[in-house]
């Protein structure tokens, strides 16, 4: 799902809309002459600002000395924070300081990453709470809770820098740090311009690569990234303009109408579907304005695929042509918020495998997903929601493959459209149906619409939940259970 900060930038491409006459030269005269609050167009134009500062990067400083592209970066993201939110860029600058004094003192120690994630996780919410209202606000909450996912990476990658190599899985060794990060190291990591304020999650060790010049597709030269970053800059920007030209038309705010309530059963169920979709349009628009920043600097290259082509994905947080056609939701959960979710299942999910249950497992970082986003109750319930239709899905799929007859009907060829056509309207109804508590924040909004549409998302689900397994054992033969078993 999205993050609070993705949901921060979407209030402020929200704002932006409806272009007036007579801009004048302030911030503030030029966004009221946008339609947007200060505190919005201060946030878009230091997205935008990552370009011309990866040009800056390339240019002069690509192959110099690792301390000045770390003062660079930390200079440069310092200066965003500052723009974006005054004094309050203590904030990230206090936790960064004493997380790096938490891996001197503590070393390389268990004690160092509970510490960690007890310090960083409980100073985020400190901020959720001390700062939250009912909408989405641009605070320093929002690049915080992206940095809190950073420096608990960080302390887990240096703890397993320490352990015998053999004993780390493949993955493990990748991210493991060996060496001791210096503060402007761990500074210049954690204030990178192309992801401070929405991310995306990075490894220091792919970070050090990009600053020993390693992220390059032409070995002792700039990055051959610049068509690349264009085309995802490019793709964001048209996501941008659909949902500028749109956003007035579909918005959440008409889920709490009257005139929603009086409209059909089926009307309140389509809209709910069409909206489902296009919310996560300004999530979409953010990750791929900011991918191409991360492409032009050279952090985005992730090697060579088999037909010797750079590529240039270390950084996506989209895949669009499989968010754009997938009719499951699981495929959704794979296109969306890529590094995040990567994030999750490489630091909780694995790291949970001590307690013998997938689900238990699954559950418990779903419940971290929903902490980390924010303390209102529609981020529970939207996290409750997806694990609910993963398990049914999962389910579903089960069934369908394991039984003749089922399985013989799914493959009938003419009625692919069909099925499809019937996937996708479930899919994006309830997609929109688990948004719904997920952008409306708090329980009296959220509840009021499942209360219009009778609760049909957490009925149908967990309807299916339990009589699933009664379908299962009816409708598939001992013979395939058993070699199943097998």
């Amino acid at each position: 799902m999205a993050s609070a900060a993705e949901g921060d930038v979407g209030a402020a491409l929200e704002q932006m809309r409806g272009l007036r006459p007579g801009v004048e030269l302030s911030l503030h005269n030029l966004a009221t002459s946008l339609g947007a609050s200060e505190q919005a167009l201060r946030l878009i134009i230091s997205i935008f600002l990552g370009y011309p500062l990866a040009l800056f990067y390339r240019h002069y400083l690509f192959y110099k000395d690792s301390y000045l592209i770390h003062l660079f970066h930390a200079f440069t993201g310092l200066s965003i924070a500052y723009f974006n939110f005054g004094p309050q860029f203590y904030h990230s600058l206090l936790c960064i300081v004493l997380q790096f004094l938490i891996l001197r003192l503590m070393g390389r120690t268990a004690t160092t990453i509970f510490t960690t994630f007890c310090f960083q996780m409980a100073y985020l919410l400190a901020g959720y709470y001390y700062t939250a209202t009912g909408d989405y606000d641009i605070k320093w909450t929002m690049p915080h809770c992206v940095l809190t996912l950073k420096l608990i990476g960080l302390a887990i990658d240096y703890y397993d820098g320490g352990k015998d190599w053999n004993s780390l899985s493949s993955e493990q060794q990748t991210y493991a740090i060996r060496g001791v990060p210096s503060l402007l190291e761990v500074a210049g990591f954690s204030y990178f311009y192309g992801a401070f304020l929405v991310g995306p999650q990075f490894s220091m060790n792919h970070y050090m690569k990009l600053v020993q010049g390693q992220l390059t597709d032409i070995p002792g030269k700039m990055p051959n990234s610049t068509i690349p970053a264009l085309k995802r800059l490019s793709l964001g920007l048209i996501y941008l303009v659909g949902y500028t030209l749109l956003s007035p038309h579909i918005t959440e705010d008409y889920l709490l109408t009257e005139d929603y309530d009086n409209r059909p059963f089926w009307f309140r169920c389509m809209y709910m579907l069409v909206w489902g979709k296009f919310v996560l349009y300004k999530y979409v628009t953010c990750w791929l304005v900011t991918e191409g920043v991360c492409i032009l600097s050279g952090l985005g290259f992730s090697g060579f695929g088999e037909d010797g082509k750079a590529k240039w994905d270390a950084c996506a947080n989209m895949k669009v042509w499989l968010f754009e056609t997938t009719p499951r939701f699981n495929g959704t959960i794979a296109s969306f918020n890529i590094n995040t979710n990567t994030w999750v299942a490489r630091y909780i999910f694995k790291r949970l495998k001590f307690l013998g249950s997938k689900e238990l497992s699954q559950g418990l970082s779903l419940l971290f997903l929903a902490l980390w986003h924010g303390l209102h109750s529609g981020y529970l319930i939207c996290f409750q929601m997806e694990f609910l239709i993963v398990i049914v899905e999962k389910q579903a799929a089960s069934l369908i493959q394991e039984s003749p007859a089922l399985s013989s009907l799914a493959s009938i060829t003419a009625l692919q459209p069909f099925y499809y056509l019937v996937q996708q309207t479930i899919h994006w109804l309830f997609m929109g149906y688990s948004m719904t508590a997920f952008c409306l924040f708090t329980w009296d909004k959220w509840l009021k619409v499942y209360q219009s549409i009778y609760f049909l998302g957490h009925i149908f689900f967990l309807s299916l939940l339990v009589t699933l397994p009664y379908i299962h054992k009816a409708m598939v033969p001992r013979k395939e259970k058993l070699k199943k078993k097998e």
